[in-house]
This record gives structure tokens, sequence and C-alpha cells, in this order.
């Protein structure tokens, strides 16, 4: 099962990483009837090299993996490969903790097995959709935290941060709205439109982001507030 990832004509290209070969063989089938080309590798170090190596889409992986598991996948693909490709992660797991590793390591959206073939295509075009769309760039200040949407450069304090994409996409949304208070069902149709996520998910990548944009200074700019929200700003607003 393979294909050229730069092959024209297709809806995108994309890596598959799963070791349960009748899964694969399923979802490579259905996305290549879709108009997708699929790359795919049965273990995490062969989905890794694929992954560098190739200019993919968007990549699926599944959490775990021979090898080198998914998670540890995603996070070396991030760090050391420094690719924002979108990820979604398939896992048969659907704890709260699970989800947190996934998205740390830089994990876009989670589809928890098993699950709807056509699910996970509609997934894949919303992360292709949000990949894709272009705004004009703008510098968002909010304190000492500031973020240039043109350069995807955020700092906080003179010290450069690094995001998830979910995550940058939550705090350009909360920047711009800041200090008005953005409720949940807010927060979720920007990131995620009408295909929504389970109820951990938005809990999940909000806590990545707080602990990128507030853990390591005195004063927390991202608010719970209770029954409404969430809200961006310096304790004064």
């Amino acid at each position: 099962m393979s294909g050229d990832p730069a092959e024209s004509g297709q809806l995108g290209s994309l890596l598959l990483v799963e070791d349960h070969r009748d899964i694969a063989e399923m979802v490579h089938a259905y996305l290549e009837g879709k108009g997708y080309t699929v790359d795919y590798a049965a273990d995490g170090v062969t989905g890794l090299h694929l992954a560098v190596t190739n200019d993919y889409d968007a990549l699926i992986l599944d959490l775990m993996l021979p090898g080198l598991d998914g998670v540890a996948l995603c996070r070396k693909y991030r760090e050391e490969a420094r690719n924002d490709t979108p990820v979604l992660m398939l896992t048969a797991r659907d704890t709260l903790d699970d989800k947190i590793h996934g998205l740390d390591a830089g994990a876009d959206d989670y589809l928890v097995k098993p699950f709807a073939i056509q699910e996970l295509e509609a997934r894949i075009r919303a992360m292709l959709r949000r990949r894709r769309g272009e705004v004009a760039p703008e510098l968002l200040r909010v304190g000492d935290l500031t973020l240039d949407t043109g350069t995807l450069t955020i700092q906080r304090g003179g010290k450069s941060l690094t995001l998830t994409p979910i995550a940058l996409r939550l705090l350009t949304a909360l920047m711009r709205a800041s200090p008005r208070v953005v409720s949940r069902q807010e927060l979720e149709r920007e990131i995620w439109g009408d295909l929504l996520p389970d109820s951990d998910t938005l809990r999940s990548h909000l806590y990545t982001l707080r602990k990128v944009i507030d853990k390591h200074f005195d004063n927390p700019l991202l608010h719970t507030m209770t029954s409404l929200g969430y809200r961006l700003a310096v304790e004064d607003d």
C-alpha cells in the first residue's frame, strides 16, 4: 500500500501509520477511493522515516505501534523535525490522561476505536481546511504575551514559546476576543466547526495551552470562568 505524495489531482497526501493490517487496509482503500494519496507504514520507526522524508498534508497515527509508539513518533516529528503538518491520532484508549499525552506531543485531533470511516474522513477534511485557511497577518498582544499571526511567533516576557497547532488556534481566538469571556461552545466552533470533538478534547488542549503560556510565569493570563467559558487577560483588565 503506497502512493506518491507528490501526485497531483488529489484531495491531499496522507501518511497512515497503523499496525493492524485489516484496519489499515480498510482506511487506505476508503481514503484512496475518495481521492487522497495514502502512504502506509506498519511500525513507528518506518512511519517516522516516511513522515520526515516526504511532504504530507496530514498524518494518521495509531497510538500503540511497534518500535516507536504514536506519542513518541508525534513528539519527534514536532520537536526534532520541526513539522507542523496536522496529526490525527487513532487510539483504543479514551481516558483524559491518554488524550493529554497525545495532545502534549503535538496531535491535533483524536479518534477512538472503533470508529466510523466516514467520521475519520470528515475529520481529515476539517484538518486540511484549517491548515489551508489564510488570514491577514496581525500582531496580537495581551499583557506581555504577543502573537504574530503572520510568522506564528509567540513570545511572553521576551521568551519564545512553542505551541501545538490546535493550541495556537485557541490562543489566537482568545487573544482576538480579549478581555471578553469566550464560551466553550464558541471555542469549539472556532476550532472544529460543526464536527465537534468529545467533551474532554477542548479541556485537554486548554491544559496544553495553559502549561506553555502560564506555567513558568508569575501572573496567569488564561482564566477559567466557571459556567461561562475562558478569558485571556491580565488580572486587572
